[in-house]
């Protein structure tokens, strides 16, 4: 390692020491959050997932890559943007729940790292470890407004899952919104019952399969928007299974286990299909590839002029 990239990476790693000192009593915050969240218990893996794929890539990293000043002016132009944003709004009064605020720090204290990566480590380092630096984004909480429009998403859709699943089941319901009436029992979906930890966790898990096992990039985005029916199957599932015990067991199953605490058994089986859905697309990728492979063997032959001996007379 030459004394030129040894400066880069120190100098990348003060940039670092000094945002998380600067940062630090957000992200001591944002510790505390994940900590007792169960929606964002992920964050605090998020930093060390992102550190061991960036280990995995480390002998093909070109640290000797020209620096990016260029580049690294967009982050931290965005990056100062949204502390003076912030700045001027709680001049004037605003006053951020702690979701929100986690989000805007968070997401400043990113960009400000994303930036100092470009300037540091150069664009074709960068590019190599492109997912790494931009699964980070874990590590933002939702906004409040973007966590309950997807709350109500998976909340309607989950109704909506529900009713179909209710009618192939033969149950007699009459739905008024995300209330549904079966015989001699009343069943809400309430928001809580969105499902969106669990389907935030499978989304995050389909970044990873897609980065591990596949290579086109449309497969990938296949595979992550799978997530989102695929939870709404989930959550209907659940919804009908709950229902269907309250009306031939007893209406006290509404307390049982299954509804309390029976989200992982459902998010486990949520994984079947979707392993079975990455296993598909891998082998249709890998079928591709060997096509591809063959048609460029058999174009090779044809180019290829085999040499004859020369006879002397």
């Amino acid at each position: 390692m030459t004394g030129t990239v040894s400066q880069r990476i120190a100098g990348l790693a003060a940039l670092a020491v000094v945002l998380s000192f600067c940062f630090g009593a957000q992200l001591s915050q944002l510790v505390r959050c994940a900590s007792h969240s169960d929606l964002y218990s992920h964050i605090l893996l998020v930093p060390f997932i992102s550190g061991y794929l960036i280990w995995l890539k480390r002998r093909d990293l070109a640290l000797d890559s020209d620096r990016a000043p260029k580049w690294a002016v967009i982050p931290l132009l965005l990056g100062i943007a949204l502390l003076a944003a912030y700045g001027w709004a709680a001049r004037s009064g605003w006053k951020p729940r702690p979701d929100d605020y986690l989000a805007l720090m968070t997401l400043s204290f990113l960009l400000f790292l994303w930036g100092g990566g470009f300037l540091f480590l150069g664009l074709q380092t960068l590019r190599r470890v492109a997912f790494p630096a931009a699964f980070l984004i874990f590590m933002a909480p939702f906004p409040v407004v973007l966590r309950q429009a997807i709350e109500t998403f998976f909340q309607h859709g989950s109704a909506e899952a529900a009713d179909l699943l209710f009618a192939v089941s033969g149950m007699p319901v009459l739905r008024q919104g995300t209330e549904f009436h079966l015989p001699g029992f009343a069943l809400e979906v309430a928001p809580q019952c969105s499902g969106i930890h669990s389907s935030l966790v499978l989304f995050i898990t389909s970044w990873l399969a897609g980065y591990f096992f596949l290579k086109s990039p449309w497969r990938r985005a296949v595979l992550a928007l799978a997530v989102i029916p695929l939870a709404l199957a989930r959550n209907g599932l659940r919804i009908v299974a709950i229902g269907q015990l309250c009306v031939h067991v007893s209406p006290d199953m509404i307390h049982s286990w299954i509804h309390r605490h029976g989200g992982p058994l459902f998010f486990a089986l949520s994984l079947i299909p979707f392993f079975l859905l990455l296993h598909l697309l891998r082998r249709s990728e890998s079928r591709k590839r060997s096509k591809a492979n063959a048609a460029a063997e058999t174009a090779g032959g044809l180019f290829h002029q085999p040499s004859s001996p020369c006879s002397k007379s």
